[in-house]
């Protein structure tokens, strides 16, 4: 699943998360302002933050620009020097792409938490008359929102063409690797369906998991000092008092109270959807020999391996139901809880309406990067359930002992046993 694509994928995966590491930290222990070197300094401490799409093109953005490229380079020389691979163009430098686009999305966010502020604020001295603005003066504010928004669309269409290339190339690789080794891997179950759509899901779901769990570290990342600078207007939880930076403390909280009760709702899950993968393939290939030889998917057969498939369906129905109940009641009232907690500030009149905007927005960025496995966890299970599917491959070609389930088909077919004669179970 791995090595087809990417150079000896345990150290690749190890030397990327160092190496990442290595330039967070770099860059926050004062790399941030070698850019002043080539005139591109960061911006002062008591400068006014820059509201509006030309942010991207800031002095301080265009040198991140700059270092996250360098150090793409450096990683991707090393890797091409000390492993070449068939496939690292696209492992390598794609991957990185994406990261690229998934912090830019994030920088996207934050400049739309930046533009809550003053807009709103301007909103709310509009209606108290403490100031008198324009129509001229609303419709520049409007502008600028959509200033950044076709930015950020433009960003969004060119980033989701490019990684639907970079899913068929894993996936060619994966196909490719797999029916180099077809003699091998033809008598497993399903076989067929394994190389020709689970290489795709695969693909698609350690893209679609990966670039979130990106994401929701570099959303921490971006917004957690802003969190912290608006807890000096929070000071009170209701019911609880006065604690020490709460909004973080409440996302934290409130975070892991949600994963803990979408895991123990969906333990269930990954089982089901292995076990439904397997019927269906028992179905569905019976089917296939139906087309060419009369002795098979006779009715009998036909409805007991349906009636396998017409089972744990409705296992897996009963199990969502109290999943999602769980899961959606947690989301619903994960919309209004950052509001909540700022009732007491809100009835003591210390916060305004861009204040209250801008908090709710960034407590809701934070608590959704904490909250990675309440929101994927769907994705999860599905995942777990292919890479079971897959690993029997993995086990075919290197020699190494079947899963059990597969070895029990296998043993079966291999005594020339039909579905109806010991039935999936």
């Amino acid at each position: 699943m791995f090595v087809s694509f990417f150079p000896q994928p345990k150290l690749f995966f190890t030397s990327a998360a160092i190496w990442s590491v290595v330039m967070v930290a770099v860059w926050f222990l004062g790399g941030y302002q070698l850019g002043a070197l080539i005139g591109l300094p960061p911006l002062a401490a008591d400068a006014a933050p820059i509201i509006g799409v030309s942010v991207f093109w800031s002095p301080p953005f265009l040198w991140f620009y700059i270092y996250f490229t360098l150090g793409v380079m450096l990683f991707y020389a090393f890797w091409h020097w000390y492993s070449p691979h068939p496939w690292e163009r696209w492992s390598i430098l794609g991957s990185s792409l994406i990261l690229f686009t998934t912090y830019f999305q994030v920088q996207v966010s934050v400049a739309i938490n930046a533009w809550y502020g003053p807009f709103w604020d301007l909103i709310q001295a509009i209606l108290s008359k403490t100031v008198t603005a324009t129509e001229s003066d609303l419709y520049a504010q409007v502008l600028a929102f959509l200033g950044i928004a076709l930015v950020a669309v433009t960003v969004f269409v060119i980033t989701n063409f490019f990684v639907s290339h970079w899913v068929f190339r894993w996936r060619t690789a994966m196909n490719n690797y797999y029916m180099s080794h077809w003699p091998k891997l033809r008598h497993i179950e399903g076989a067929s369906q394994r190389v020709q759509e689970d290489t795709m899901r695969f693909s698609q779901i350690m893209e679609d998991l990966g670039t979130s769990f990106v994401d929701s570290i570099m959303t921490l990342i971006a917004f957690m000092p802003i969190l912290l600078a608006y807890s000096k207007h929070i000071t009170v939880l209701p019911f609880i008092g006065h604690v020490p930076q709460p909004l973080v403390v409440a996302a934290i909280f409130w975070a892991i109270f949600g994963t803990v009760c979408i895991a123990t709702a969906g333990i269930m899950l990954p089982g089901l959807q292995f076990r439904n993968q397997r019927v269906e393939a028992a179905y569905r290939k019976e089917l296939v020999y139906g087309e060419d030889n009369p002795d098979r998917a006779q009715p009998p057969t036909v409805i007991e391996l349906f009636g396998n498939v017409r089972r744990n369906y409705f296992r897996l129905y009963f199990h969502y139901v109290y999943f999602n109940v769980v899961r959606y009641l947690y989301l619903q009232t994960n919309n209004i809880f950052a509001l909540f907690l700022m009732v007491p500030s809100i009835i003591a009149g210390t916060i305004t309406l861009g204040l209250i905007n801008q908090i709710s927005s960034a407590f809701s960025q934070v608590t959704s990067s904490f909250q990675y496995l309440v929101n994927s966890w769907s994705t999860i299970v599905e995942l777990l359930s292919v890479h079971k599917r897959l690993r029997a491959f993995e086990a075919t070609i290197y020699g190494e002992p079947l899963p059990d389930i597969d070895q029990r088909y296998l043993e079966r077919e291999q005594a020339g046993l039909r579905p109806e004669d010991q039935p999936v179970s």
